[in-house]
């Protein structure tokens, strides 16, 4: 059986699990398969893998087939000890009957877990659809759309698979990573220090946020809190057919309406569109919110604190430590184009 080494990880194919996902892919009794892999996007503690092959059903219908195989090893992500077992547990619920045609992740065929190797196996639909900065503005705006009708309607409907839910991120998550950045010297001394090479008016930008970060997140924590992914970028959103698939639900949890904006506009966007995304994306948002539950009340969005809040420092930290010229750059620019964005109304 071939086994495939990817990032210090070796990936070996449970046939068993394999018949068992195509199984319920192809809604028939698959006998037997080929196959074989090519590493998809993924972090250094899992892996994505892309399976293809011809599976054999037991009427003897040759089928080809794609399918996505995630891997997730136990780590510690700071402030969030369970999300490396987050889409197993997320899988395993009913929380897939929350989502609409437009707006769902991929479909689950295969889940395991095991406890005594700390990791989860998932099988996933593949997807073929435009994603990463191949999306348009257009498309980040119908993102933003159907984002606030999925959040909108499970505020309004509460249904009862929210609360059967154990393994979710905490809502105070954004703020405590936020003063965790704050606290540690690399960054919030650098944009305090002479050396600093951002221009006066994006360090200061920086320092302001600090100063009223608390009296920010008191307004924050007035706003509704909602079902979040938490990792609402751009490579994580597949758009096909008029419709978005969202995959990695390892961050999700409880948060603020609005806070998954500012990964959609700030998370390695588009730098050249950022400001027009910004513009357009926050009032399709609320639009779609509005179909189902009253955003009167919530004005003030507070979008615009969120990017800096959850990106500020973490742009600091990338442009400190990239030795990529162009990379550097890029994140100079996008704290320039953030900085752009509180003189641009964000909705009509």
């Amino acid at each position: 059986m071939p086994i495939l080494k990817w990032r210090m990880m070796v990936i070996t194919i449970q046939i068993d699990s394999l018949i068992q996902a195509l199984s319920r892919c192809f809604e028939k009794d698959i006998l037997s398969a080929d196959w074989q892999m090519m590493p998809l996007h993924g972090g250094t503690v899992g892996s994505v893998q892309l399976v293809t092959g011809i599976a054999e059903a037991a009427d003897g219908e040759q089928l080809p087939y794609q399918i996505v195989l995630k891997i997730q090893k136990k780590w510690n992500r700071f402030g969030d000890p369970d999300s490396w077992r987050r889409e197993y547990d997320l899988y395993s619920s009913d929380l897939g009957r929350t989502f609409s045609d437009a707006f769902r992740w991929p479909l689950c065929y295969h889940a395991e877990i095991n406890a005594e190797e700390s990791e989860c196996r998932l099988w996933l639909e593949y997807i073929d659809g435009t994603t990463g900065l191949d999306l348009t503005p257009d498309m980040y705006e119908l993102a933003a759309l159907e984002l606030g009708r999925y959040q909108g309607k499970l505020y309004a409907e509460q249904p009862a698979v929210l609360q059967s839910l154990t393994n979710l991120s905490h809502a105070d998550l954004m703020k405590n990573i936020y003063l965790h950045y704050r606290s540690w010297p690399l960054v919030y001394d650098y944009i305090r220090s002479k050396d600093c090479e951002f221009p006066p008016h994006v360090w200061q930008m920086l320092i302001n946020i600090d100063e009223h970060a608390d009296e920010i997140f008191a307004h924050i924590e007035k706003l509704p809190l909602v079902l979040c992914h938490r990792d609402f970028w751009i490579t994580n959103l597949i758009y096909a057919d008029g419709k978005f698939a969202v995959i990695d639900w390892d961050t999700s949890g409880w948060g603020r309406m609005g806070e998954d904006l500012a990964s959609l506009i700030a998370d390695e966007a588009d730098v050249d569109h950022m400001v027009e995304c910004y513009q357009r994306c926050v009032p399709a948002y609320y639009k779609g919110f509005a179909e189902y539950a009253d955003v009167s009340p919530f004005a003030d969005d507070c979008v615009y604190e969120m990017i800096l809040l959850a990106f500020g420092y973490r742009l600091v930290e990338w442009y400190l430590h990239t030795e990529d010229e162009v990379e550097k750059k890029k994140h100079g620019d996008t704290l320039q184009k953030i900085y752009e964005m509180k003189s641009s109304p964000s909705r009509s």
